[in-house]
């Protein structure tokens, strides 16, 4: 927590300060009792004494009985006196006087914190976050709630809509981890948890909660040992220095052991201490973190041949202690537990709605000391999961998947089968052969490699773009990525997503272009270019789709989805036989076993060449 003069220092607000003018011009001149104890209360908040605090606030709710701010100040000296229920009586009696008062809000929500009633506190944060929809320490609190409450998804999209606002906010970066964690995602937690400590470097819970899923969850023991010595050196030293430190010996002999890791038990988050109170005139701020002594039930970890291993908890602020689940060894020593601290990785940038993600590169720049917003290695090369295929005429004959993660697995359907029928007569003079269909050609923009733009504002966007794409709604999704995008043109996970939502709305014109730039920014993405000639065929372009399903193939002759997706196409729109033979004779050969194998091969023989 910190001390009343720094808590105090932050009731800056315009209403704030006119109050305070009133009082301080009252008070200059017949200094009414109400008045003049409110003030004095106030200094005595700046001092630290709380006792003295109170008993002036007391008497300034009893002079000044309808005044909402003297109620707010008074559950805040009520609270630091250790006196939480009276606390929750003077905040509750501040908001009925004046229900959009958000430092009220604020503080009765860390209030609910403290006592370990995230329920009570949700409420809060969530009625302080519609008043103010633009408070990061608001949302950073809700998350903190969501996350005690075991709403991992709703945590995620709070922190990040606080990385909406500031991009460099360590503690958010570690509340994502957080909730990646619980969402079976170690390896984006891992990353997001090296943001905050890029971000934050004193930020002690980011790399304890980093040295735990390295070694739980990832088998990283290099890793591990090297955020845990990260850990230890951090000044003051962390209330449970020693159980860390026998942790981190005991880690060091099994990998000096070299003993193959064994499967742990998933961790369940720990509820962590809230932050303390802020007492404010007008916005709520954030409090700080109040500092804890010894963890509730600390256990010094034994040293043995296989380290127990640490659980990362939900502390945003602080630190709190919680058994862990420990690897078994040939001579089983007893767990040891220690205090698990939040832990959070640095930022993974899902770089399309859901069916469509990147894989986040594997070591993220700072947010902070590099660009002041989660970033996504320009090299990594996108995995793409599935999407359902955004075409209007899918039939039982189209493939009912677009994208295709194994590669080897899932894959377009065939087309359907004409019926069989008795061979007609030979005509008496040889029919004409058949004209080609004919297609529309797509004008190519081919544009030169975007310069890079503000990366800033446009993490800013991206963020709030993730946040809509993880609630369905693709137009908003759609609104946002384009203006991270416009941002920073040279961001190919802003032009590539903007890409995908728009194919999955069928807006095939911001769709096409999108593409084309994502490629001038990587043109060697297998995944953007496989879409872009889906999208091609999507809007009617056969053609054009079927010149980028080859030119994939040219530099990836085993890429299995694309021999197939242009066989489909020969079979199915270009009525080319011949072509559509080679390509899925091709797909049989790479893949004997793909799903669709049958099909083809019925396919086959029913027309032979």
């Amino acid at each position: 927590m910190l001390p009343p003069t720094a808590m105090l220092a932050k009731i800056n607000s315009v209403r704030s300060a006119l109050f305070l003018l009133a009082l301080a011009l009252g008070l200059a001149g017949c200094t009414p009792a109400g008045p003049r104890a409110l003030l004095n209360g106030k200094k005595y908040l700046e001092r630290g004494d709380a006792a003295a605090a109170v008993a002036e606030l007391q008497t300034a709710t009893t002079l000044l009985a309808t005044n909402a701010q003297a109620w707010n100040y008074y559950g805040v000296a009520l609270q630091q006196n250790g006196q939480p229920a009276e606390a929750v009586k003077a905040y509750r009696q501040a908001l009925d006087l004046n229900r959009d008062l958000l430092e009220a809000h604020f503080n009765l929500g860390c209030l609910w914190l403290e006592q370990n009633k995230p329920g009570e506190a949700k409420a809060e944060f969530t009625t302080l976050t519609k008043l103010r929809p633009n408070d990061a320490d608001a949302w950073l609190k809700l998350g903190s709630a969501q996350l005690r409450l075991g709403d991992y998804a709703g945590a995620e999209r709070s922190f990040s809509t606080v990385l909406a606002f500031k991009p460099a906010d360590a503690e958010a970066y570690n509340g994502v981890g957080l909730a990646f964690v619980q969402r079976g995602k170690p390896r984006e937690a891992a990353q997001y948890f090296a943001a905050a400590t890029k971000s934050n470097p004193q930020l002690a819970a980011a790399y304890l909660n980093l040295a735990n899923v390295s070694q739980q969850y990832l088998h990283d023991n290099k890793t591990a040992l090297e955020n845990y010595h990260a850990y230890l050196q951090l000044t003051p030293r962390p209330a449970n220095w020693e159980e860390v430190n026998a942790l981190a010996a005991g880690l060091e002999q099994t990998t000096l052991a070299v003993t193959p890791p064994a499967p742990v038990a998933k961790p369940v988050v720990a509820a962590a201490a809230p932050a303390a109170v802020v007492t404010q005139a007008a916005p709520a701020v954030a409090a700080e973190p109040k500092p804890q002594a010894k963890p509730a039930t600390p256990v010094v970890a034994t040293r043995a041949p296989a380290a127990p291993k640490a659980q990362p908890t939900e502390s945003v602020r602080e630190p709190e202690a919680k058994p862990v689940a420990t690897r078994p060894t040939a001579a089983p020593a007893k767990p040891a537990p220690v205090q698990a601290v939040q832990v959070a990785p640095a930022p993974q940038i899902v770089v399309s709605m859901k069916p469509v993600t990147h894989a986040p590169a594997a070591t993220p720049a700072p947010p902070a000391p590099v660009v002041a917003a989660p970033v996504v290695a320009a090299a990594a090369e996108p995995v793409v999961e599935e999407l359902p295929a955004p075409e209007p005429e899918n039939k039982p004959g189209f493939w009912h998947r677009v994208f295709n993660a194994d590669r080897k697995g899932s894959a377009p359907s065939l087309t359907p089968l004409p019926a069989v029928t008795e061979t007609p007569a030979a005509p008496e003079r040889p029919a004409a052969p058949p004209v080609p269909p004919t297609f529309p050609r797509y004008e190519f923009t081919s544009p030169h490699k975007p310069a890079a733009g503000n990366h800033v504002a446009a993490s800013g966007a991206f963020t709030r773009a993730q946040v809509f794409e993880q609630d369905e709604n693709w137009t908003e999704a759609l609104r946002w990525y384009q203006q991270a995008a416009e941002f920073d043109a040279g961001w190919f996970e802003a032009q590539y997503n903007t890409a995908v939502i728009a194919h999955r709305l069928r807006n095939y014109t911001v769709a096409l272009l999108r593409y084309e730039n994502a490629l001038a920014i990587q043109p060697d993405s297998g995944d953007a270019r496989y879409n872009f000639a889906l999208a091609l065929k999507g809007a009617g372009y056969a053609t054009d789709a079927a010149n980028e399903f080859k030119r994939i193939l040219t530099s990836r002759p085993e890429e299995v989805r694309a021999h197939l997706a242009l066989a489909n196409l020969a079979a199915q729109t270009l009525r080319d036989a011949a072509l559509a033979r080679r390509h899925y004779l091709k797909v049989l050969e790479l893949a004997p076993e793909n799903p669709q194998a049958g099909d083809i091969r019925f396919w086959l023989s029913a027309n032979q060449p």
